[in-house]
């Protein structure tokens, strides 16, 4: 088979683009080039970036491509965590898989479920009381003791460690102070999590056995030997990080049912339409822009060649609203998802794949209960007016939201 030349971008380095053009930036240049497949520079590196959902299906393909040592490093000092899932492969990444997947039944998914609605009820409560409230940091307080809660962690200081969380997921794309408040507070949760390992262990904490604290802190790996404590720790902080970054999309639920009002009419009626409205939220929005990984060995893909230890990114964002995957894809329309046929590849909010043995992530199950619980609430249980504010949100800024971060005032709870 003749190698077909893949589209070029020309230049020295494109990281700074990147960053101008943030989740739109693969997006561009596959209109540009009218293909789904091209190679960049991104940080003095040769970087292939796919889309489509071909593309996608490649791109989880076990033998074509590992996660080990992909991401840059300021992605694993601050969100992913030195040794987390997301930076293994092959046997390991299953067996690590399956660890978090253990953890995903269902009971403990009602149970999360009752966690999330009991937070938000203690704190519509105080709500009642406030001015106003930013949606936001709200959000991220209730999702944050609900995350502990539910994971067995003991939470000796709420306003701190919420804030470290926050940290994590805010500071990977930043410059300057900001990227450094992340680092800090990385080694401050991995040092909080990895001395609460160490007490189950010796017997001086006794978390639930079913929650993520006590389940990976006795998991054993493929040699049959335990994980490192601060491994453990960091998995565990996979299992919390992400709740409270559910925080964003919440904060989008909230536009969307601002922006509209026609759909959260329909919320009322209790016929699946949340579900078909929280997907539409994952899909419309921003969250991630991309993920990445690196060619396993060469090969070749419909007549492209792949040269071992390239570094690949899919494009999630671009996935999303990609008209040759999406009728329309630039308006909010929920019902879109009467008929989707759930394939793996090309609603792709946080990756693709397979849920138990490939990268695709393990909290997404997780992510669409939260928000169906949140956006119910905010339905059905509460009242509130969305003052004058800026609700604009920016498509360079990663993560983005509106820029009020969501203030609501005259909330009341819904009693009847």
């Amino acid at each position: 088979m003749s190698e077909t030349s893949m589209p070029k971008e020309e230049g020295l380095d494109h990281s700074l683009a990147f960053l101008r053009e943030g989740y739109e930036f693969i997006l561009h240049r596959r209109k540009s080039f009218q293909s789904n497949i091209f190679e960049t520079t991104l940080l003095g590196k040769k970087a292939i970036c796919l889309g489509g959902e071909k593309g996608a299906e490649l791109f989880y393909d076990p033998d074509k491509f590992i996660r080990a040592g992909a991401a840059p490093n300021r992605l694993v000092k601050t969100l992913f965590g030195e040794g987390g899932v997301q930076t293994v492969d092959g046997e390991q990444h299953r067996n690590r898989k399956a660890m978090f997947m253990s953890i995903m039944t269902k009971t403990q998914l009602q149970r999360l479920d009752m966690l999330i609605e009991r937070e938000w009820e203690k704190a519509s409560e105080q709500w009642e009381q406030a001015d106003q409230i930013k949606l936001y940091e709200a959000s991220q307080r209730i999702l944050m003791k609900a995350a502990c809660a539910w994971a067995g962690v003991p939470l000796d200081d709420e306003e701190k460690r919420t804030e470290q969380m926050r940290h994590l997921f805010e500071s990977p794309a930043a410059l300057g102070p900001d990227y450094w408040q992340g680092r800090t507070s990385r080694s401050g949760a991995d040092q909080w999590v990895t001395e609460l390992v160490q007490k189950v262990r010796n017997g001086e904490l006794h978390p639930i056995r079913e929650g993520a604290l006590y389940v990976f802190s006795w998991h054993r790996d493929i040699d049959g030997e335990l994980l490192p404590e601060k491994v453990a720790a960091v998995e565990v902080l996979n299992i919390i990080r992400p709740i409270v970054a559910i925080s964003i999309f919440i904060v989008f639920s909230a536009l969307a049912l601002h922006q509209f009002p026609e759909e959260k009419s329909k919320l009322k009626t209790g016929d699946g339409s949340i579900q078909r409205f929280v997907q539409e939220v994952r899909r419309f929005y921003p969250f991630f822009p991309a993920t990445m990984a690196k060619v396993k060995q060469d090969f070749e893909w419909e007549g492209y060649h792949f040269e071992k230890g390239t570094l690949t990114l899919l494009d999630l964002y671009g996935n999303n609203h990609d008209p040759h995957l999406w009728e329309q894809p630039d308006l909010f329309r929920p019902d879109r998802f009467l008929n989707w046929d759930a394939s793996p590849f090309d609603f792709i909010p946080q990756g693709g794949g397979d849920f138990h043995m490939g990268h695709r992530c393990a909290g997404e199950w997780v992510t669409v209960q939260v928000m169906e619980v949140s956006v119910n609430f905010l339905v059905n249980r509460l009242q509130y007016t969305v003052p004058n504010q800026d609700l604009s949100y920016s498509h360079t800024s990663m993560p983005t939201m509106p820029k009020s971060q969501m203030i609501l005032t005259d909330i009341q709870k819904v009693t009847s």
